[in-house]
């Protein structure tokens, strides 16, 4: 899993506050941080959809379609009816919580987690195997990858409005999201911090 900025609107907290004094006049030169706190205080969220980022995730199939949901992004994905894919993701064992359907608890043994572990290795040598064999026979890559599990690594560009950036990290950076969904929104969330430090910092993040 990895996680890394593409773009960002150049000055964007700056063109933010720009654009939220469309009807004051006078307004060059002033401080945009105040209004930033304004509109987020007062939740006028629809000046923030006039800076725009973009980040490139690293994850399997399965976390990537989790993350393809937000239909308020723009995505572009690595295609496997084109490219071969050779590389998978490895994942830790946890167990059902059974009070919430939505969680999952780490108290599995080290015996259970190793099994696990060697489970999805073993899945995963096999449907390379088979995915290669396919190949070589002449079967096109958009049949073949149906041989490959939902560990296969995949990669996708994510791009949305610095808006839809924060409903995304306020909800996905919660206990209820999967945590290695969580993780990525946490990585994401750092980037967001190190770029628009004024909206982070008013949203405590």
């Amino acid at each position: 899993m990895n996680v890394s900025l593409v773009h960002i609107t150049p000055k964007c907290e700056e063109l933010i506050g720009h654009c939220a004094r469309v009807s004051s006049p006078n307004s060059e030169g002033k401080d945009y941080k105040p209004l930033l706190k304004y509109c987020i205080n007062h939740k006028h969220w629809s000046i923030f959809e006039m800076g725009n980022m973009c980040v490139e995730i690293v994850t399997s199939r399965a976390i990537a379609q989790q993350i393809l949901r937000h239909r308020s992004f723009h995505f572009q994905e690595f295609s496997q009816r084109y490219s071969k894919a050779t590389r998978f993701e490895l994942y830790e064992a946890r167990r059902q919580d059974e009070k919430n359907r939505q969680n999952s608890i780490d108290n599995m043994s080290g015996e259970d987690k190793d099994w696990f572990r060697s489970a999805q290795q073993n899945v995963q040598d096999m449907s390379l195997g088979y995915y290669q064999e396919a190949l070589a026979r002449g079967v096109a890559k958009e049949q073949a990858r149906f041989l490959l599990p939902l560990s296969t690594e995949s990669r996708l560009y994510m791009n949305g409005t610095i808006r839809d950036w924060i409903h995304y990290l306020n909800l996905r950076d919660e206990k209820g999201t999967q945590l290695e969904h969580q993780r990525i929104a946490r990585d994401i969330k750092k980037i967001f911090a190190k770029e628009l430090p004024t909206i982070a910092n008013i949203l405590e993040w």
